[in-house]
């Protein structure tokens, strides 16, 4: 990995993490450390001059001496402002670029491109697209230029989703080009035959509810399967997948309790409002509803980027979400940060304590609002998602371009039904997943939740799980993430009520908040739109994203403050 390397200025000190269990003293830029630096008597002068030049019209038109109070005014807070800007910009440039990685496969099969994304440009019958069309995206990609982009051949009305957005460039935290994910899983190798395995074994299991996985012989099927792949990365236990486990995260409190988090289920306090989660949810096909893009001409129709044909069948009783047919329509309609602003309202709602290392988290003559207190957190949650969104879309368009798992259903039906595409691994092809597809559709595509499939933009990395990543990062930072969630609850069978959960381990903040990003990340993955790398490496990218936020914001706040937080990968910082 590169880094660019450059001399930090003497009033600059990098915000650094360190581990919540060090007591070296922190070395952040703080305004107070900025304002130390300067010399009492140039503070005095700046502040002086400042009420000399500012003077306040009195109600009768006479001149008034300003008279605000504060440690710096004027002309001195001017100066203090532009200097904490440009630290802000210096750590983030000091960051450096780190190299950006492919997996390969754009050159490799034949120059086919099968591995890449391709959707809504021209295919040929097997589902392969036009090369002078793809080499028109790649031209566009390269040269940045808006009419480039406009020239692409598309096959059919759904556009391109967003091309461009990795080429913003941001005001705070790390640019887009800041930060890298390791290359995608080849369709030639293992791990990515494990991750299509999955996808196929979850949408063959969407409408079993969670809270039967342990007595459900499909989900024990799918669990003994799984288990055989060579390079499956999912969470077991002694080596093998089980139904405890199976399309769960693999991060701190995905394990624990229920398979849903309490945050997409809890009522959620909204001013003077009470909102109930249940949702509009789906029918599955049993009562009405389908699978979709089973058969091939319209998954052909549907990589050519036409409008399918079909509508969701949409139940008309509101209910709780229990299976994976219902998380994936949740996470189909949701703004992208719905479920953590939710649990932001939830927690602010219990009470739930902040981060010790927060102001005001103890009685005292002050507390907060603008600066940290509900405010503040809610406004910073979101703000994070915009930026999570450029990082992300760098990577998917500039970067991996990786094919969604609906193309690589196309690549194993035409590899199993015609041998044209040998490379395929052949572990995906052994998996019993296979062939219950096939007796249940008549092909062995992968069967869509969404008639439309994928969004128009590609696998890697994800955008649901990106924003989750940085926003459940921010909510960990400021809460205290050891508190106990009082009265946990599952839903119903039938998803109209809320019953307790008991007899299970303790349900804390830090766990349900990760757990929350696995349940919206794998409800892409149930939807079979996104592989389980596109959540797991976007959690990362997200978490990233955060962290460097809450770097260059601690430099603006006048309060003694640090945010500590369990990363993804269990390890513990503080800021």
């Amino acid at each position: 990995m590169r880094k660019n390397r450059s001399t930090k200025p003497k009033s600059f000190q990098r915000a650094e993490t360190r581990s919540a269990s060090s007591n070296a003293p922190s070395s952040s830029l703080t305004r107070r450390k900025f304002l130390g630096s300067m010399s009492g008597a140039a503070v005095a002068s700046l502040a002086a001059s400042a009420i000399a030049l500012e003077p306040v019209v009195g109600s009768k038109g006479s001149i008034a001496k300003a008279n605000e109070v504060g440690p710096v005014t004027g002309t001195a807070r001017q100066t203090a402002a532009r200097q904490v800007r440009r630290d802000a910009a210096q750590l983030a440039f000091n960051r450096g670029i780190p190299a950006h990685p492919c997996n390969g496969e754009e050159s490799a099969y034949g120059g086919t491109f099968v591995a890449n994304f391709t959707k809504a440009l021209p295919h040929n019958s097997f589902g392969e697209v036009s090369p002078s069309a793809y080499n028109a995206l790649l031209a566009a990609l390269t040269s940045g230029n808006n009419a480039d982009f406009e020239a692409i051949p598309l096959g059919g009305v759904r556009p391109l989703r967003n091309p461009q957005a990795g080429l913003a460039f941001d005001l705070e935290g790390a640019d887009s080009h800041a930060l890298a994910i390791r290359p995608a899983p080849r369709v030639d190798g293992p791990e990515n035959s494990s991750e299509a395995g999955e996808l196929y074994w979850m949408a063959l299991a969407r409408d079993v509810n969670f809270t039967d996985y342990a007595n459900n012989q499909l989900i024990a099927d799918a669990a003994r399967d799984l288990s055989k792949f060579s390079d499956f990365r999912g969470p077991k236990v002694g080596h093998r997948v089980r139904p405890a486990t199976i399309f769960r995260g693999n991060t701190p409190g995905d394990l624990a309790g229920p398979y849903l988090s309490q945050f997409l289920l809890l009522d959620i306090p909204y001013g003077s409002l009470t909102i109930s989660q249940r949702q509009t949810a789906v029918l599955p096909p049993a009562q009405g509803g389908a699978d979709y893009m089973t058969d091939v001409a319209s998954w052909l129709s549907i990589q050519n980027g036409n409008n399918p044909a079909a509508s969701p069948v949409l139940d008309p009783t509101p209910r709780f979400i229990r299976n994976g047919r219902d998380i994936s329509r949740y996470v189909q309609v949701d703004a992208l940060y719905e479920a953590y602003l939710n649990a932001c309202l939830i927690l602010l709602g219990m009470n739930a304590p902040f981060d010790p290392g927060l102001p005001y988290t103890t009685p005292g003559k002050q507390d907060g609002f603008a600066t940290f207190g509900g405010p503040h957190i809610l406004s910073l949650l979101t703000e994070v998602a915009t930026r999570g969104l450029k990082a992300v879309w760098y990577e998917k368009w500039s970067v991996h371009r990786r094919a969604r798992p609906e193309a690589f259903g196309g690549l194993v039906h035409f590899q199993i039904t015609q041998n044209r595409y040998p490379f395929v691994d052949r572990e995906i092809l052994r998996s019993d997943s296979l062939s219950r597809t096939f007796s249940q559709f008549g092909t062995y595509l992968l069967p869509q939740a969404y008639p439309e499939g994928s969004p128009v933009h590609p696998a890697y990395g994800a955008g649901h799980a990106t924003v989750a990543g940085a926003c459940v990062t921010i909510l960990k930072a400021w809460f205290d993430e050891s508190f106990v969630i009082p009265n946990p609850v599952v839903p119903s069978s039938d998803g109209l009520a809320l019953v307790p959960f008991v007899g299970g381990p303790a349900l804390t903040v830090g766990g349900e908040l990760n757990k929350v990003a696995s349940n919206v990340a794998f409800g892409r993955d149930f939807a079979a739109i996104h592989w389980r790398t596109d959540a797991s490496e976007s959690f990362t990218l997200g978490e990233q994203i955060a962290i460097t936020i809450l770097e260059e914001q601690k430099a603006t706040y006048n309060e003694i403050h640090s945010f500590s937080l369990t990363k993804f990968d269990g390890t513990t910082i503080t800021i």
